[in-house]
């Protein structure tokens, strides 16, 4: 046998075989929906070759193996055994109430479209550093000297994603939801089509709104996300019911005519002008609560987003991180809640330090290098949660006291989607914020690892 099949064959043998019920996997853990819990020896699992951690939680066992590890365990594991495959969303309905699920459902929306925004995030960036007057001087040039073919190309970079995220957003709402994408895609884009007043012209005085019937306003919605989500759900589920009702010889053509029609005048005549004003206060309110005198906004989040990731919450803030990037141009909540992986990072490295067993030194360290770039599982789950309250509470303490801080000082990216050695990137776009965001994220990372030395007991004998 393999090495990987023999730890899907060790595993089995220490859960049981009869105590699985199914089983499924995500980007680091081997997730297994069981009989009794009772049954299992954590212990036993822990001391499996490339296991960093196990933890139960919404009726899943799992077990850490972190990436690219975790899918070869699972190819042998299916392999070898005639366990019921089924897919993560489908375990995860299983485990979860239904606010977790409708969490996790607009999640699953918001997800696909991170690679766009942070991408675009960059772009603003290198905008910001290279279209800098200080910048420019080395090479003898200014902002004004600039041909218009670069501004024109750097626009196209920079505002294309924004101004077409209802598009993206219809799109990806479709296809979770069971309709079809490409009519998604159109339906979005017809809510920014630039035969309607732009949005945000409208909003800033530049433009006014035509109005229906003389007293309804249409405008475009770009940058309105709750719209985009509704209209999505609104138009999946219609295109379901006209495809069950719907002759065969008709379905093609008519089909898309109906929902492309109704979805569209309920976003228009209904939808946008009820719940435009409504997403708008949303936003002005996260802002000022992130704003609140001494620092507590930033502290508050930065305590809770890590509580949020143990229970499986935390999916919630990518909504509301796109809300605000689209709205503000923006993202001061992803800035407190970044603290955590620096926090996290740290107490999972003096911990492994400070324990003077190998393998779980080793499993601690490599958990580490998989937090620094972005994957928190195996540090949080495997290490951090398995060592006590103690470091727990240092970790919360560290998160809170470094969103307090970067809140102070108006600290906030422009994008989303990186973490901890990465997220810097997402500052680049003003000298001040990249140097204040590092500077910060440093000392939490210090602070964390010097308070975990100092107050963590570290059981040498647990692996």
């Amino acid at each position: 046998m393999n090495k990987y099949k023999n730890i899907a064959v060790e595993l089995v043998n220490i859960i049981g075989r009869e105590n699985i019920i199914s089983a499924t996997h995500c980007a680091t853990r081997l997730r297994l929906q069981i009989k009794d819990r009772g049954l299992i020896d954590d212990e036993k699992i822990r001391n499996v070759d490339e296991v960093k951690g196990v933890f139960f939680n919404s009726g899943q066992y799992q077990v850490i193996l972190g990436t690219g590890i975790v899918n070869k365990v699972y190819a042998e594991f299916m392999q070898a055994f005639n366990i019921s495959e089924v897919s993560k969303d489908e375990m995860s309905r299983q485990g979860s109430s239904s606010l977790q699920a409708g969490i996790r459902h607009l999640s699953d929306v918001f997800v696909p479209i991170v690679p766009v925004l942070g991408a675009t995030g960059l772009f603003l960036g290198l905008k910001g550093v290279l279209f800098n007057d200080t910048v420019l001087a080395w090479f003898g040039a200014s902002t004004l000297a600039l041909p218009a073919s670069v501004t024109t190309l750097m626009t196209v970079l920079c505002d294309t994603a924004f101004a077409f995220l209802a598009a993206f957003i219809c799109w990806s709402t479709f296809k979770k939801f069971g309709g079809t994408p490409i009519i998604g895609f159109l339906i979005g884009l017809m809510l920014v089509s630039p035969a309607l007043p732009n949005a945000y012209s409208v909003a800033y005085g530049n433009a006014q709104p035509i109005y229906l019937f003389g007293f309804i306003p249409l405008v475009g919605y770009q940058g309105s996300i709750l719209t985009a989500l509704i209209t999505g759900i609104i138009g999946a589920k219609l295109e379901k019911i006209f495809r069950r009702i719907m002759p065969n010889s008709m379905d093609l053509i008519f089909t898309p005519f109906l929902v492309i029609l109704c979805a569209v005048a309920i976003a228009l005549l209904v939808l946008g002008p009820l719940v435009h004003g409504f997403e708008h206060y949303a936003v002005m309110a996260i802002q000022q609560f992130l704003a609140l005198p001494a620092g507590i906004g930033g502290l508050l989040i930065g305590f809770i987003y890590p509580i949020a990731v143990m229970t499986g919450m935390h999916h919630m803030f990518i909504m509301i991180e796109t809300s605000l990037i689209a709205g503000t141009g923006f993202n001061p909540l992803i800035t407190v809640c970044a603290m955590y992986g620096f926090a996290n990072a740290a107490v999972c490295l003096a911990i492994s330090l400070k324990s003077k067993n190998v393998a779980f030194k080793t499993a601690g360290i490599s958990a580490t290098v998989t937090q620094l770039l972005g994957v928190s599982e195996p540090a949080l789950f495997g290490i951090v949660m398995q060592s006590g309250m103690r470091a727990i509470a240092v970790m919360l303490c560290s998160s809170a006291l470094g969103g307090m801080v970067l809140s102070l000082l108006s600290i906030k990216a422009n994008s989303y989607g990186l973490a901890v050695l990465l997220s810097p990137l997402m500052y680049l776009y003003d000298r001040y914020q990249f140097i204040t965001y590092i500077t910060v994220g440093v000392a939490v990372a210090v602070f964390a690892f010097i308070c975990t030395l100092l107050l963590v007991r570290v059981d040498n004998k647990k692996r």
